[in-house]
């Protein structure tokens, strides 16, 4: 794994983010890894931390600004992705992320399980205290 690549399903631009969290207010919208990443206006410092202590990268971006061979990977938005030598293997999909709750430690958890399931190494994810 080289790395983890994570999808809002938002827009990126200045007025994606300002519809998604009008919306999100309003209960139009929803993203659950921004449940995960973000509080009411900025991330969160737990998961800012949390991924600062990683062994690997953990990219995160918009649906308008994802990678191409994310893109051409998933179909369903929210998304988690690692990247190996081998592509893109999917980890947690929308259902798995909605499941988190926008808790950190439930997502961890989620994400160690799915790193495992997929046979890679999941060393280096563990969420400390």
């Amino acid at each position: 794994m080289t790395a983890l690549v994570g999808v809002y399903d938002a827009d990126g631009t200045l007025g994606g983010e300002i519809r998604y969290w009008l919306g999100a207010r309003i209960g139009l919208a929803h993203c659950s890894l921004c449940d995960v990443t973000h509080g009411l206006f900025t991330e969160r410092s737990e998961w800012r931390d949390w991924r600062a202590s990683l062994d690997v990268p953990f990219e995160l971006f918009h649906r308008d600004d994802m990678p191409t061979d994310v893109a051409m990977a998933t179909s369903v938005l929210p998304v988690v992705v690692a990247r190996t030598a081998e592509g893109i293997e999917t980890l947690l999909g929308a259902t798995e992320l909605d499941q988190c709750e926008g808790d950190l430690r439930q997502f961890v958890d989620a994400l160690r399980a799915a790193v495992d399931r997929c046979g890679l190494d999941p060393t280096g994810l563990e969420l400390g205290g």
